[in-house]
């Protein structure tokens, strides 16, 4: 998955995904994001602070800290940022990919044929037995996405994609 961002968006765009990964490599990274300066260049509503599954965060360390290696270079000035470079599409494509794992919520830019940003739910379940839920929320703003999958669901058992309270403005 690359990202496929219109050229003057492209320094904005790794300006806000590098900042995402060196956040989620340092020791902060236990502190959600309280002032995330949010660039325009990003479509749809996130749902903020952004809080990172640590789970999720340390089953893909490795990964991160091998593309903190490749894009620092673009990130502090000493390669150049260019939408025809496939090296740098390619590995913001793969950080993007991380990081709405990390955070659960999808992060579009301008320019791109996917859905907008905000927060998203993907379960797959082999036999459900009890009760799953997909996102149970008191207030969302934007777009918000659930897609489940049950192999089976046994009597009595409840299977919810969406609880919501509020959503929209």
């Amino acid at each position: 998955m690359e990202i496929a961002v219109l050229g003057g968006a492209l320094p904005a765009t790794l300006t806000f995904i590098y900042q995402r990964l060196e956040h989620l490599l340092s020791s902060r990274r236990t502190k959600p994001e309280q002032d995330l300066a949010v660039p325009d260049v990003l479509t749809g509503t996130l749902q903020l602070p952004l809080t990172a599954d640590e789970d999720r965060l340390q089953a893909r360390s490795a990964e991160l800290q091998m593309l903190h290696d490749i894009l620092v270079r673009y990130a502090d000035g000493s390669t150049a940022i260019r939408p025809e470079d496939e090296t740098l599409m390619r590995n913001l494509g793969m950080l993007r990919a991380a990081l709405e794992d990390i955070y659960g919520q999808r992060l579009t830019f301008v320019g791109e044929n996917r859905p907008a940003s905000g927060p998203f739910v993907t379960q797959k379940l082999g036999t459900l037995t009890g009760e799953a839920t997909g996102m149970d929320a008191d207030y969302i703003v934007g777009t918000a996405q659930v897609d489940q999958e049950a192999e089976r669901v046994e009597a009595g058992a409840k299977l919810i994609g969406m609880k919501a309270r509020r959503i929209g403005e």
